[in-house]
């Protein structure tokens, strides 16, 4: 019994000797302490980043412990904790935000394991302060890095390192919107883990590297908002695992490969605001997963009539506005019965616009304004009150609507577009076997019903008098 009063008393007097662990039975999260070298390399870190005067005095007993940092996690690894995600920016009250005289700090590469790297909004003074990707040292994570994010900095400017095609585990690298500039390293193709990729809203130049077709895991492809030129590579086609290709607000040029058809589960295809010619692919028919396609503002040219629309049955959002596109509007795009937003406006479409077309059970809005469409729009009243302006049909001067029985010439009716009649329609009178057309040949449609009318009318009044 006395044995056991003296064991006793010693665990106390170690516990309260060493007050940074408590007693063993408590949380297992304050009893696990974290190394002296992750620590210091750690604190080293965020003062870098966050400023000198950050000491972390109000952490107890680590920063993995009841008070971590916001933005700090970790795991254990041999009964130690390590630092496995860091993030450094304003996303929530409390987080760590970067200091005005920050500093890229080379003491994160002694984070041996950690996995997601994060800076938002840091790195904020281009001119004043600009800020560099360091080059090297990036291998020193290779074995554990899966994430690595760099959102809105401006201040972060220069080329993406070739040492990132090192980072042999990561699976998401996503560069948005920063002031990064130079060619894609073809390294990056080395990444054969990452399922994400998105480098929008940089400065980028030069090519879409082809290497970018061996990431058979990869699920989304984001290079929108640079100044990448050249076409886009045949090796796209082999992306078969890609739900969502984002090129749109580049300078790219030439056609769309065939290659592309090969995406048979991408869901979301945007390559608007670009030089793209030779027509609209017939690949983009392969495309049976695809629920937006987004071409708006290409030189892109040719028609669209021969394209089988009805294999792209998931299709919610067609946008083809100023494209050039000749030629009519196919029925075929009718079979889309989950449309929801058709674009056709500003090209040089001629004939009629289907019927049908209003009859899409989906559908909330269709622009075909500013083309060369013609005859009569065949549309219901319900149809065009259910639309209102989100049916554009402006800027088709011989395109017309006429006015159901009842109804004011003003009810309902399709915006910008004029009531059939009320302007000259050309009218051929064949005389023999010459046929003339000339302006004295030309009638009011309208007009000559009304004249017709008024000729019955006098003559029964006449009759009547008799």
């Amino acid at each position: 019994m006395e044995k056991l009063k003296c064991l006793s008393f010693s665990i106390v007097v170690v516990c309260l000797l060493r007050f940074t662990a408590p007693c063993i039975g408590e949380d297992e999260s304050v009893d696990t302490p974290m190394k002296t070298s992750e620590l210091q390399a750690l604190y080293s870190t965020i003062q870098d980043f966050v400023g000198k005067w950050w000491n972390g005095s109000d952490l107890y007993p680590d920063p993995c412990g009841w008070t971590p940092i916001q933005g700090v996690s970790c795991d254990l690894y041999d009964g130690f904790w390590y630092v496995t995600d860091l993030s450094i920016g304003p996303v929530h009250d409390n987080s760590l935000s970067c200091g005005e005289n920050v500093e890229f700090s080379p003491h994160l590469f002694a984070l041996s394991h950690l996995k997601s790297l994060s800076f938002f909004n840091c790195f904020l003074l281009p001119r004043r302060r600009p800020v560099s990707i360091p080059a090297q040292n990036w291998e020193l994570l290779a074995g554990s890095l899966e994430s690595l994010e760099f959102r809105s900095n401006p201040g972060l400017t220069g080329s993406v390192p070739a040492v990132f095609g090192e980072l042999r585990n990561l699976q998401s690298l996503v560069l948005t919107e920063n002031g990064l500039t130079g060619q894609l390293p073809e390294s990056i193709g080395n990444l054969f883990e990452l399922r994400r990729l998105n480098l929008a809203g940089n400065s980028f130049t030069g090519s879409i590297p082809g290497s970018l077709g061996g990431l058979n895991r990869l699920l989304i492809l984001d290079t929108s908002g640079n100044s990448l030129s050249g076409t886009l590579p045949l090796t796209l086609g082999g992306l078969t695992a890609l739900l969502k290709l984002d090129s749109r607000g580049n300078q790219l040029e030439g056609g769309i490969p065939d290659e592309i058809g090969n995406l048979k589960s991408l869901t979301l295809l945007d390559l608007s605001d670009n030089r793209l010619s030779s027509g609209v692919s017939a690949s983009i028919q392969e495309l049976s997963s695809l629920q937006e396609l987004v071409l708006s503002n290409n030189p892109t040219g040719g028609d669209i009539m021969n394209l089988k629309w009805g294999n792209m049955r998931c299709l919610a959002a067609l946008e083809l506005s100023n494209m050039s596109l000749t030629g009519g509007i196919p029925d075929s795009l009718t079979e889309l019965k989950s449309l929801r937003f058709l674009g056709l406006n500003d090209n040089k479409l001629t004939g009629f616009i289907p019927s049908k077309i209003a009859d899409l059970p989906n559908v909330t809005a269709i622009y075909v304004h500013g083309n060369n469409l013609t005859g009569e729009l065949k549309f219901s009243e319900g149809f065009y009150g259910r639309m209102g302006r989100r049916f554009g049909a402006w800027g088709n001067p011989n395109l017309c609507y006429r006015v159901g029985v009842g109804l004011e010439p003003t009810s309902y009716a399709p915006f910008g577009v004029k009531l059939c009649g009320s302007e000259v329609i050309k009218y051929e009178v064949k005389l023999g076997h010459d046929s003339v057309s000339r302006a004295s040949s030309r009638f009011c449609v309208s007009g000559l019903v009304l004249l017709f009318m008024v000729l019955i009318f006098n003559f029964s009044l006449g009759w009547h008098h008799l």
